[in-house]
């Protein structure tokens, strides 16, 4: 029987890493730092899995784009000092591995900068796993299908074989701009009730059960 899905998408930050608090607290720290009005923990939060220049849109509405560069260097030093602490999910390593052992074309489209990504896919030794990756800075950001469509792409997926897996409702705006499948993982950023309402094919509580799901697909 051929399997449901052939191609994987992977959002990265509080999906595949356990790294949430510190997007957050880090723009919470560098708005309290510049003086600038610092946002709510679920504001901060709604952002992750956004380009930075759109999270300080949101975050930031007064803010003149003129100043982007000055807040987002001081939030990379903020995130940098607590980025070394911040891990894989339990497990997510050993998925990623079985998955890609299984067959499954894996991917990532993610929030985060090239260099970012690149850094984490190098410390968490899970780059060689990877057949596609796509950045927010390499084209438009979530929940724009722009990522979605250049992993595609570059794989020869189409969307009927992909699915893509993401804690944020950004995630799944764009899985559904790009007329994909999404699966919903409530560990994340955003509030299960969000993502619920954003209707993804499935929504589960931990990692454990994201393996399941996706091995039953196997």
């Amino acid at each position: 029987m051929p399997r449901q899905f052939e191609l994987l998408v992977f959002d990265w930050d509080g999906t595949l890493m356990d790294s949430a608090a510190a997007i957050s607290e880090s723009l919470q720290a560098t708005c309290a730092e510049l003086g600038l009005p610092i946002p709510s923990r679920e504001r901060a939060r709604y952002v992750i899995g956004l380009g930075l220049a759109d999270a300080l849109a949101y975050v930031l509405p007064e803010l003149p784009a003129a100043d982007y560069p000055k807040v987002l260097d001081h939030f990379r030093v903020h995130f940098l000092c607590r980025d070394a602490g911040t891990t894989l999910f339990p497990g997510a390593a050993d998925m990623i591995r079985e998955l890609h052992a299984t067959g499954f074309m894996l991917a990532v489209a993610t929030g985060k900068s090239r260099r970012g990504l690149d850094r984490a896919l190098h410390e968490t030794g899970l780059k060689d796993f990877f057949h596609a990756t796509r950045c927010a800075d390499e084209g438009f950001s979530k929940p724009h299908p722009g990522m979605l469509e250049a992993v595609m792409g570059a794989l020869a997926k189409p969307p009927a074989a992909t699915v893509m897996i993401g804690d944020t409702t950004h995630d799944l705006e764009m899985a559904k701009a790009a007329g994909v499948a999404a699966v919903a993982v409530t560990y994340g950023a955003h509030e299960r009730a969000a993502l619920t309402a954003c209707k993804p094919l499935a929504t589960v509580d931990e990692l454990r059960g994201l393996r399941s799901w996706l091995m039953l697909r196997a």
